[in-house]
């Protein structure tokens, strides 16, 4: 589904501008090869390595076929698949653009820099929403949340249900998309390099989980902190549309801090407690077992020290707000300046100031001479 800008200016054919207008219906085009791809013998293996979820493996139970179970495990052909859902992602994000956020700002008419912050936590409000409720959706199905020691037992985790690989795939493939975004969404300068670290952080991190067999782990600190970045950009969204309206900023500040508790035990419990006393101690990979000391102690520093700088940043981010609000509360205090006189007092000023100069000594003396 094509996507199309009204615009008056018409650029040249493959110029920036041309691109960065036109960007969903060339990504368009490119997914539609894909799709058609699968229509012809020749080309449908070929294009089903990009759209379906590879490495699939069937798991017979009780000797009965209607008992299978279908798993899969991860490998280097994700890596089309992840490239097939960043296009898509690439598309979803133009769709909002256009038909909801676009129409809100022309009935807003928020200036420049509110309305590049509308337009990100837009955006982003939408893909935690959407990944929390998927994600918590599978916690329940897989009862990650009433059993917290299958965070660990049975490690590694190489074997995954549908859900659960299709769900990290697709988070690669949204912070991929993110990084060809700050060009179609001409990001400014001073914005990009945030914005840079946390596309980082994210794909550090559930490649990291997903690559290692924590995928259990990395899930449930993904549903825990979406929930908490799905409020903070909702309190934003509401903040642009009223200043008042800041409650949703205290909650989040708590829940903020709640979380990063959460994660630090959650992690620590994981990886520095369940793991290190597990039985299968050791490093293959071709069962996918990285439960040695180096890497247990690099996954712990990797998320501390992320945790730490997450703190940091939202106590920076507090400290401005209390700036903020005593300044505007300062200005409130100062007291309203005084009025200058109306042209009649200054007239019985300079009248007052002549009559008195009249009555003078001097001018008496002079006045008998």
């Amino acid at each position: 589904m094509g996507i199309r800008k009204k615009t008056t200016k018409n650029p040249p054919v493959m110029s920036h501008e041309f691109v960065i207008q036109n960007h969903a219906d060339i990504v368009s085009c490119v997914a539609m090869v894909f799709l058609l791809g699968l229509m012809f013998e020749v080309t449908s293996k070929f294009a089903v390595s990009f759209i379906t979820v590879q490495y699939n493996v069937t798991i017979s139970t009780n000797g009965s076929e209607e008992s299978n179970l279908n798993m899969f495990h991860h490998g280097i052909k994700d890596l089309a698949t992840i490239f097939f859902y960043m296009l898509v992602a690439i598309i979803m994000h133009a769709i909002i653009q256009e038909y909801v956020l676009d129409k809100i700002n022309r009935k807003k008419h928020f200036s420049k820099t509110k309305h590049s912050k509308f337009n990100e936590s837009g955006q982003l409000s939408a893909f935690y929403l959407f990944s929390f409720g998927w994600g918590a959706s599978i916690l329940m199905s897989e009862n990650l949340l009433s059993k917290p020691v299958s965070l660990w037992e049975e490690y590694p985790h190489t074997l995954m249900q549908f859900q659960m690989k299709f769900y990290y795939i697709c988070q690669l493939g949204y912070w991929l998309h993110a990084l060809p975004e700050l060009y179609f969404q001409k990001t400014k300068k001073e914005d990009i390099p945030r914005q840079l670290v946390y596309i980082c952080l994210y794909l550090v991190h559930i490649a990291g989980a997903y690559i290692l067999n924590l995928n259990r782990l990395g899930l449930v600190l993904l549903v825990l902190h979406y929930f908490v970045e799905f409020l903070f950009h909702v309190s934003r969204l509401v903040y642009f549309s009223n200043e008042n309206r800041q409650m949703g900023f205290t909650m989040w500040a708590v829940l903020f801090v709640l979380g990063r508790l959460l994660t630090l035990s959650l992690s620590v419990l994981t990886v520095g407690f369940g793991l290190s006393t597990a039985e299968n101690q050791g490093f293959d990979l071709a069962t996918g077992n990285f439960n040695v000391l180096f890497v247990r102690v690099t996954v712990l520093a990797a998320i501390c020290l992320t945790q730490a700088f997450m703190m940091w940043k939202f106590i920076n981010f507090q400290l401005r707000r209390w700036r903020e609000h005593s300044q505007a509360q300062s200005l409130k205090k100062k007291p309203a300046p005084a009025k200058s006189k109306s042209k009649k007092d200054k007239a019985n000023g300079v009248n007052g100031v002549s009559s008195h100069a009249a009555d003078s000594p001097r001018a008496r003396k002079e006045k008998s001479s």
